[in-house]
């Protein structure tokens, strides 16, 4: 029998805290569904990191019966998000459910130590200038400054000139968000990136418990910058409804 899961804690307990389906739930708040049946659970929120998303995870068997549900209570703009094996079974017997991309879903816990100085919050006037970087420089960015969700930015600067950034972005009470981490094309090579990124995490897992990020599986030097900070990298695929 599916479970409408209502609160947070229920959602913790199902999934046994899983990172990933913690952060998509994001605190049941502003739209959030959850749903558990047997040894599955489904989080879903409207507009998180860009897209309407349906964390998928748990025994596959039942997860399939799960996502039929979401998806009919929800409608088919959801993307099922999960670790690759789950969601590729899932995408096989779920009509319509097609598979759009691989990629890693990195996390943080624990203490992070401190970075080197010169890192801090970003004042509201600087979004131009992290706009600008952005577009340079890291034209396929999800967050932007303006962008719903996003909620602040830190940088760092270089002779007075914003060198490196990231962002606090669609995160969950429990699991804080790192996104937009971009460096000026012109001052790579510094280690400015994962400066940054790691003063950003240990905000966030000071304030949140946990902080998580996204990242291209291609990307080599970045995924071994967040894995010299202490993320965990897990393989996930995201799905669309054709």
């Amino acid at each position: 029998m599916i479970r409408d899961l209502r609160s947070l804690d229920e959602v913790r307990a199902a999934c046994g805290d899983d990172d990933l389906v913690v952060w998509a739930a994001q605190g049941l708040s502003g739209g959030s569904r959850a749903w558990a049946l047997g040894g599955a659970v489904v989080a879903a929120s409207p507009a998180v990191s860009r897209h309407d998303r349906l964390a998928v995870w748990g025994e596959a068997s039942d997860a399939v019966g799960l996502v039929r549900h979401a998806l009919g209570e929800l409608g088919p703009t959801y993307r099922p998000l999960g670790e690759v094996e789950l969601v590729r079974r899932v995408a096989a017997k779920v009509d319509g459910v097609r598979e759009a991309a691989e990629f890693s879903w990195m996390s943080l816990s624990g203490q992070v130590p401190a970075p080197g100085g010169g890192v801090g919050w970003l004042d509201g006037g600087a979004g131009v200038e992290v706009a600008e970087l952005l577009a340079a420089d890291a034209p396929h960015s999800y967050a932007v400054p303006g962008a719903a969700g996003v909620s602040r930015w830190a940088g760092v600067r270089v002779d007075g000139v914003l060198a490196a950034v990231a962002a606090e972005a669609w995160s969950a009470p429990t699991v804080g968000l790192v996104a937009g981490v971009a460096t000026r094309a012109s001052l790579r090579g510094r280690g400015l990136a994962g400066l940054v990124c790691r003063w950003v995490s240990r905000e966030l897992v000071a304030a949140r418990g946990r902080a998580a990020l996204m990242v291209d599986d291609g990307n080599a030097a970045a995924i071994r910058v967040y894995e010299g900070i202490g993320y965990r990298r897990r393989r996930v695929l995201a799905a669309y409804v054709a």
